[in-house]
């Protein structure tokens, strides 16, 4: 669906807003938070106008932006705030690379926001992107749900030093907010690895192999979020926009670091899960091995006996063994003996 709706775009001069990706909620919100270190005001707006009016105040205002679909306001948007349809253009655009450009007057991010699927036993992604200004940060979503609750509630009670800081910090607590999750999802992965694992250890069969391959597509694309992500805050903590304060620098050191742990511990699962591969074929060729072990053993006791049973089967009449009353239980004694005699040897052998 996304390849057909990115088509639409061939021929189309730079900067034509075309919504690339899933609808994921039927109107857009918008809602707008409003702070500095004394006041707090957060209602939602009904027209992007609204916005706009926030602009000339000295204080720190956040827009947040749930929907991307509806193009016609997202260009409505971006007047108020004067932002260039290049960045317009990527708004809309779920396929968008996690990144960072400087516009000079603002910066503009993009990152990927992920999710554990309860309902599918894998994740969801939504991108995200910020518009970071001098006093003002506009947020842009698919959908309602996000990672950013816990720093409405800071806004609203006033805990930390968020009031007390500017809108960098406020794009900082919102990153930060979305690689903290990261770990959680990869918790979740971690977990479900482990549970493959045992799988394969005491019952492999090809729905583990499904679920593996499954589990690396996800990891591919859990990597392919966070490669980008490393670059992205490494371009901020070098930019020399005033929009970003010095001292803003520990902290962006801070999410680095996170971003550098979470690489390892992608990395580490998709190791985890090449090698689960060659144990599950390793754990099938085993299985094989052990149940034609069985089939020879059973197969080359079997050798002597239908030998027996063949020599005596011929029906000769001047057989003297034939004759003989006990020539029947002797016969099946000599098999017996056979047989306990091979098992022993076997047994010796470390065969079974």
């Amino acid at each position: 669906m996304a390849g057909h709706k990115r088509s639409k775009k061939s021929g189309l001069p730079p900067g034509s807003m075309v919504h690339i990706g899933e609808k994921k909620l039927g109107k857009v919100k918008i809602t707008m938070i409003d702070y500095d270190s004394k006041k707090f005001t957060e209602k939602p707006a009904k027209n992007p106008e609204e916005c706009s009016t926030y602009r000339k105040k000295p204080t720190v205002t956040w827009i947040n932006v749930s929907g991307i679909h509806d193009t016609a306001l997202i260009n409505d948007i971006g007047k108020c705030f004067n932002l260039h349809p290049l960045l317009l253009e990527d708004i809309v655009n779920t396929d968008q690379r996690p990144k960072m450009e400087d516009y000079g007057d603002y910066i503009f991010i993009v990152l990927k926001m992920l999710y554990p699927d309860k309902n599918e036993n894998g994740i969801r992604a939504e991108q995200v992107s910020l518009v970071l200004g001098p006093d003002f940060l506009v947020s842009f979503q698919e959908s309602e749900d996000d990672v950013f609750e816990n720093t409405r509630e800071r806004l609203r009670n006033r805990k930390g030093k968020i009031r007390d800081m500017g809108a960098d910090f406020l794009a900082y607590s919102l990153i930060d907010a979305i690689v903290d999750n990261y770990f959680i999802v990869l918790e979740k992965m971690g977990e479900q690895v482990e549970h493959m694992e045992e799988e394969l250890v005491k019952n492999p069969n090809p729905k583990t192999l499904q679920n593996i391959h499954k589990m690396k597509r996800q990891m591919i694309f859990v990597r392919k979020s966070v490669w980008p992500l490393r670059e992205l805050i490494n371009s901020l903590m070098r930019s020399e926009s005033k929009i970003i304060k010095k001292s803003m620098l520990v902290y962006l050191r801070d999410v680095y670091d996170h971003t550098i742990q979470i690489i390892d511990n992608v990395e580490t699962s998709r190791d985890m899960l090449s090698g689960m591969t060659d144990l599950y074929l390793s754990s099938i060729s085993n299985r094989l091995n052990e149940i034609m072990k069985v089939l020879t053993i059973i197969g080359t006791i079997f050798i002597p006996l239908t030998f027996v049973t063949g020599l005596y089967g011929m029906n000769f009449r001047y057989m003297p063994e034939l004759d003989s009353p006990v020539g029947y239980p002797a016969a099946l004694f000599v098999m017996f003996v056979v047989a306990i005699l091979m098992l022993l040897y076997f047994r010796k052998k470390k065969w079974i």
